[in-house]
């Protein structure tokens, strides 16, 4: 009787529990890839909509403090005329990858640098979009 206890605890012991999630350093190396891929596609986009890749260093410098803040650049009258579509479209892409990539970085935190620093950036290229859509939308007659 001893041994057959012994043998169903040892097989007990033995079976693998529930497989473990990952790790922190693996959660925190995935949003961070995700927060790459989310900034790199704005960076396409920017180069598509024939901006520099990067935002101007003076809106990385003075940033909006959130995405929101940076999407409030055209009267709230605005209308995207269709001249206007494809570079308002851009527009609103990346206003939606830096609320992604601003949401991520919230998730690891103030102290992480690299992911607040693209978090800065794309709110800066979410800016300086939504810009290039309402002067598009002024010059249109």
């Amino acid at each position: 009787m001893r041994i057959a206890l012994l043998a169903l605890l040892l097989a007990v012991a033995a079976c693998p529990g529930a497989p473990k999630g990952p790790s922190a350093s693996e959660m925190r190396m995935q949003k961070q890839n995700q927060i790459t891929a989310l900034w790199t596609q704005i960076r396409d986009w920017r180069r598509e909509a024939g901006m520099d890749v990067d935002p101007s260093p003076i809106l990385i410098s003075q940033p909006p403090k959130t995405v929101s803040d940076a999407k409030r650049v055209c009267p709230e009258s605005h209308t995207v005329p269709a001249t206007c579509h494809d570079i308002c479209s851009l527009a609103d892409a990346i206003c939606d990858n830096a609320e992604a990539i601003c949401g991520l970085a919230d998730d690891l935190g103030k102290q992480d640098d690299f992911a607040q620093g693209k978090c800065t950036s794309a709110k800066a290229s979410c800016r300086e979009a939504k810009q290039r859509c309402c002067g598009c939308s002024d010059k249109t007659p």
